[in-house]
């Protein structure tokens, strides 16, 4: 079979069975299609996976992010410290909010902020004029976690809310020598996690989201913020002329809105569709590492012009993606160059992330800002297909044919691998 023949690998895949779809079609055919048992029992799954007090389903990752900024009851002014490797949502939660962002670095060879980053972001937020900062948004790159504990230490020094955005990160572990170890989500590091159910992620929801939450006060103002921020609670209601009936019963037609929210629900469809993968988690992570311990095996042989990315010392990760870090001037072939090659061997590959504090409206905002670690992150790094419906072969096809590319790609160039005097390692 040549490579045109051979069938195409997204980088990321849903992998849905017949077990799934029965799931789906009973919820179609049962009298509840939105906010019904199957959003709660979908809560319940997850809250039994992260080991947190409470869950809150809403209808994406970007949601969740969203209704947990909101939660914290931020003012414009305020600041959020936040990564700059992670997707647009992370960021764009907090300004949606009303707050400002302090971008943050990265570690070069991981993505990953740590404790050192958000210690600088901090020194430099406190040299610039502005509001305080009121929060910290890690972000679980990959499926891998920094080191939340010194994180959360010096969260608590400043005062700082965490919220870590585990979009890539459901089935993952911090690992500790104390009692702070455990899932990500179960709420022992941060106030709130945030999660997504996005097809290309291990759990595959078509679209939802969730957050999960230690805090009582703060589960009850989530639910709220997912629907529009109405309560139909007789304590809190504030025009009793209106609520009550001359028995001093609520009305049961009422509902007040003493905060604004937003329609922001996640239907029984969707959960039903959670849950039945849910069952499968330990299997679609156990593959997935798999697969990523055969890359590992597999790509040594193309070190260090191919290496991956660097592995957090404090994670146990359930892996979203398979980034590898390539020196593509020592390639004598561009990034583009390389994907388009890829793809005309019909093998999928992305980029994460194009650093947010890059992006033309943060620009704007914040004017320029040299974030290096970050920088050097983004000009290497390179997704390779991974889903838990992969054979071994796949990925030993990909790793083949990447191979192939760059040693083409050097030859096309006219560059000497071992000399070429572009940047890029």
């Amino acid at each position: 079979m040549t490579p045109a023949e051979a069938p195409f690998l997204p980088y990321g895949r849903q992998l849905i069975e017949d077990d799934d779809i029965a799931a789906v079609v009973d919820v179609l055919r049962s009298d509840w299609l939105t906010t019904g048992p199957a959003v709660a029992a979908f809560e319940a799954a997850l809250c039994e996976v992260t080991g947190a007090a409470h869950a809150v389903a809403c209808a994406n990752g970007t949601a969740a992010l969203h209704i947990a900024a909101l939660a914290l009851d931020l003012a414009p002014g305020d600041r959020v410290i936040v990564p700059s490797i992670t997707f647009l949502a992370t960021a764009n939660a907090v300004r949606l909010a009303g707050a400002e962002v302090v971008f943050a670095d990265c570690d070069a060879d991981s993505g990953l902020m740590e404790a050192a980053h958000l210690a600088e972001a901090l020194a430099r937020a406190a040299a610039t004029p502005g509001g305080p900062v009121k929060a910290v948004f890690p972000v679980h790159l990959t499926g891998q976690c920094a080191d939340l504990a010194a994180i959360r230490d010096l969260a608590e020094r400043h005062g700082l809310a965490v919220v870590d955005d585990a979009a890539h990160a459901i089935g993952s572990r911090y690992l500790s020598s104390g009692d702070a170890g455990g899932p990500i989500g179960n709420g022992r590091l941060s106030d709130m996690t945030t999660f997504s159910f996005h097809p290309v992620k291990t759990i595959a929801m078509g679209e939802g989201g969730a957050v999960t939450t230690n805090d009582d006060h703060l589960a009850v103002t989530l639910r709220r913020l997912r629907s529009h921020g109405m309560l139909r609670e007789a304590a809190e209601l504030q025009n009793a002329d209106m609520a009550f009936d001359a028995a001093g019963k609520v009305n049961p037609w009422y509902y007040e809105m003493p905060q604004i929210g937003l329609n922001y629900r996640v239907t029984d469809i969707q959960c039903a569709l959670g849950l039945s993968q849910m069952k499968k988690l330990g299997r679609f992570v156990a593959r997935r590492r798999t697969l990523a311990e055969r890359y590992d095996r597999q790509l040594a042989a193309l070190a260090p012009l191919v290496r991956p990315i660097a592995r957090s010392a404090h994670a146990e990760p359930a892996w979203h993606i398979y980034p590898v870090l390539i020196d593509f001037g020592a390639a004598g072939i561009d990034r583009a160059q390389v994907m388009e090659a890829l793809k005309a061997a019909n093998v999928g590959s992305q980029v994460h992330y194009i650093p947010v504090h890059l992006q033309p409206y943060y620009q704007q905002r914040y004017g320029a800002l040299d974030l290096a670690g970050a920088n050097r992150y983004y000009a290497r790094t390179l997704s390779l297909p991974l889903f838990a419906g992969m054979a071994d072969s796949d990925v030993d096809r990909v790793v083949e044919t990447l191979a192939r590319v760059l040693r083409n790609g050097a030859g096309t160039a006219g560059a000497n691998p071992q000399c070429s005097a572009q940047g890029g390692a």
